[in-house]
């Protein structure tokens, strides 16, 4: 089968080496430094043991970072630090020796060529006797940080390797009796020191700054043929390895580099080992092909499907015998082993990767390989649009999780990995290609072309959006009613606000709403605005929490705006919203949960009233005029919730609460004897020997011989009305008795919203009149 454009790309550049490696090591005399420490004075190599307990005397523990936090904790970095200002270096040939090496660590890790590496200090470290420092990566401190040099001092000691993860084979580097041993390493390597079994480790870690000319790598020949295998990319429709559906011409091409970046190190083009070569050639080979780019960072799952270690091929394990190291604990002080990316930190073994189950890579921030448009962005990749030298597997993943046998399925390894990309598209598409990934930067583009009286130019890049304008970041939505609204076309306005939840929707977009009025109409806008909450899109959202906090200064600000239509249509779904939960709520048949339904109702209906028409109001309080009862528990809590001087509406609707508090306030207290419950069931047969027994005054308790079923009925009915019952089974004879007993609860409930009524009918009295 012949190759795709993208596999020959991968084969261009896997021949472009930077001859070096990850970490490089070298040893000078322990004669070239002379190290002086506050508070210690000079520093006499081999470093013994009382000189040692000094340092460790005159340092603090040592933090590691998570994020933007650091944190101590000595189950993860065990180990005493000395600030880097306390500690002087000198020597008549020591910054000599240490050029000269930095100079030989340029070359072995395999820097661009004309670059140069400067050494800042960082840190004295001393480990004693069962001290480490767990797996890690270090943080890129500065702009220009690319590495890491550790130099260990002489001292006699055991233990305390320094083990550099190179794409999951380690490199052991150890510290030496009479000799300073230096280990230069990339900063995204995974490394750790092993615990001292005995002595003392000291060492001193800096930061290596690349420096580097202006220019670009020379690329060579090569940069036409990998052009010719760019355009290709783009002129092939892809095929789905699953069925073989057609998913198109690619948009675009990520090739991921091999090494892990930040945004300040990508930013500052700080680029490691081969990746500079492949990247200096890939740009030549972009512009050849009439492409642009982006520099891009990389998150990656892949979900594996692995057997354990001791699987012997046949259908069986051999017993695994000892523990192993899963970068979660302390070590003991015979700790041997090293970082295992397959460790799996659940089951006590590691897994061999059998077949791939499924990937995921999603690009999360680029900018521009000039230096330009750094952006936050959310940016899925299908298979087809990436292409790499070294697969995702080779290299150590930042944190897995294992998942034994299920039975539908067996065990399963995810990996989850970082990795930098560069991202290529055809230049005549690429708004579209931008936009996918960053709404905020088309939104402004397609501005910034109207502002310039490109209006047709704009629709057009507008319209290439539809294919996945969906799920929009918040930032988005404003800067596209913007664009909306001077498209000046009502349906490609309509696909470019259409995309977002009304629970966006605050008074600082009247304006823009308005705006949308005033280009395309009210009902437009309105229409516009339902489908912001249509069923149709995702389920309906409650809408409870956005009119209390948005709603009124929403409808206040566009009826300044001039767009009082709109202000209107608003208010009206939202009293569709809250009359939808209302209808629930008041039909309830548990009383608590019926009064805490509709008390949350108050204020959502309270904001309505004050934002609504005056006909939206008159209709809202005759809605609310005929309902029964428990209609007082809506009433009391909108009412009180109320902020703005009472409408006709208003004082309508607290006079019907006036009217059902008066009766309710004025109803005497239940006498001790009466132990009669109002109360009506499904209209079965047991539901109403049941309603019988809670009707009559003089009975308290009651005992029915029922059935399972028929028991399990009127165990549902008493528990989802809230009848004050105690209902038990009592277990003895065929078939079993229910024991029904009515409770002082309803005393005590009954006088509670006596007192309650009379006090919210006091209340409403003082206030209404």
């Amino acid at each position: 089968m012949p190759k795709t454009a993208r596999e020959r790309l991968a084969q261009i550049l896997s021949d472009v080496e930077a001859d070096g490696a990850d970490s490089a090591m070298l040893r000078l005399p322990g004669s070239v430094l002379a190290l002086e420490v506050d508070g210690v004075g000079p520093v006499q190599v081999p470093i013994r043991a009382a000189q040692a307990k000094q340092l460790m005397a005159a340092g603090r523990p040592a933090g590691y970072g998570r994020g933007a936090q650091t944190l101590n904790d000595t189950s993860v970095r065990d180990t005493w630090e000395i600030a880097p200002d306390r500690v002087s270096l000198g020597g008549p040939s020591w910054q000599a020796c240490l050029d000269a090496a930095l100079e030989q660590f340029g070359e072995e890790l395999g820097l661009p060529e004309g670059t140069w590496l400067t050494a800042g200090l960082h840190s004295m470290l001393v480990y004693g006797k069962g001290q480490f420092f767990l797996p890690h990566q270090d943080s890129e401190k500065h702009a220009e940080m690319v590495a890491t040099l550790v130099v260990m001092l002489p001292s006699v000691h055991t233990g305390g390797e320094l083990v550099v993860d190179d794409a999951g084979s380690e490199q052991v580097y150890l510290g030496s009796r009479d000799d300073l041993v230096l280990v230069a390493f990339y900063a995204d390597r995974r490394h750790e020191v092993r615990p001292v079994r005995s002595g003392y480790r000291v060492s001193l870690t800096f930061n290596l700054l690349l420096n580097r000319p202006d220019g670009t790598p020379e690329t060579g020949g090569r940069a036409a043929g990998a052009a010719s295998c760019i355009k290709e990319h783009f002129e092939t429709r892809a095929v789905s390895p699953y069925g073989g559906a057609d998913l198109g011409v690619p948009l675009r091409l990520a090739f991921l580099l091999d090494h892990e970046y930040t945004e300040g190190g990508l930013a500052a083009g700080l680029l490691k080992g081969a990746d500079a070569h492949r990247v200096a050639l890939l740009q030549d080979a972009a512009r050849q092909a009439g492409c642009e780019s982006m520099l891009a960072l990389a998150e990656i799952k892949e979900t594996w499907d692995v057997l354990p270690d001791e699987y012997n091929g046949r259908g069986g394990w051999y017993g695994a015998e000892g523990g192993y190291y899963d970068g979660e604990e302390a070590p003991d002080d015979d700790f041997e082993g090293g970082f295992d990316p397959d460790a799996d930190d659940s089951e006590g073994g590691a897994h061999q990767l059998n077949s791939l189950i499924e990937g995921e890579i999603s690009l999360g921030w680029w900018i521009g390989t000039d230096g330009s448009g750094a952006e936050t962005i959310q940016l899925p990749l299908g298979d087809y649009e990436v292409c790499m030298v070294t697969p995702t597997e080779s290299i150590t993943p930042y944190e897995t999780e294992f998942e034994g046998y299920m039975g539908n399925y067996g065990n399963t390894l995810d990996r989850w990995y970082r990795r930098a990309a560069m991202v290529m598209w055809p230049r005549e598409k690429a708004f579209a290609a931008r936009a996918e990934a960053g709404s905020a930067w088309a939104m402004q583009t397609l501005l910034d072309r109207i502002d310039a009286g490109e209006l047709e130019g704009a629709r057009a890049d507008a319209a290439s959006l539809k294919p996945f304008w969906t799920n929009l970041a918040v930032d988005v939505f404003a800067p596209a009613l913007q664009v909306a609204a001077a498209l000046e076309d009502a349906a490609m306005a309509h696909m470019v606000a259409a995309p977002f939840r009304l629970q966006l929707l605050t008074a600082d977009h009247a304006p823009l709403l308005a705006a949308l009025a005033k280009a395309y109409g009210d009902q437009w806008t309105l229409e516009l605005v339902g489908h912001w909450h249509s069923p149709n899109r995702s389920a309906r959202l409650d809408l409870s929490s956005w009119i209390v906090e948005s709603l009124l200064p929403l409808c206040q600000k566009l009826h300044q705006c001039g767009a009082g239509p709109v202000s209107d249509g608003l208010a009206v779904l939202a009293w569709e919203s809250v009359r939808s939960g209302l209808e629930a709520a008041i039909s309830h048949k548990h009383p608590g949960r019926r009064r805490e339904y509709l008390g949350d109702l108050g204020e959502p209906l309270a904001r309505t009233l004050e934002a609504a028409s005056g006909e939206l109001g008159a209709a809202i309080a005759e809605f609310l005029q005929p309902l029964g009862g428990a209609a007082v528990e809506l009433l009391v809590p909108v009412l009180r919730a109320l902020r703005l001087p009472p409408t006709p509406a208003v004082l309508a609707i607290a006079n019907n609460c006036r009217e059902r508090l008066s009766l309710l306030a004025g109803q005497p207290a239940r006498t001790a004897d009466d132990w009669s419950i109002a109360w009506t069931g499904c209209g079965c047969g047991l539901c109403d020997r049941l309603a019988g027994f809670l009707s009559a005054p003089t009975e308290h308790t009651h005992e029915w011989p029922l059935a399972t079923p028929g028991r399990q009925h009127v165990h549902q009915q008493i528990d989802a009305s809230g009848l004050p019952l105690r209902h038990a089974t009592r277990r003895k004879g065929r078939p079993y008795t229910l024991v029904l007993e009515k409770t002082d609860e309803l005393f005590r409930h009954e006088d509670e919203m006596l007192r309650k009524a009379q006090a919210d009918f006091a209340w409403l009295m003082e206030t209404f009149g």
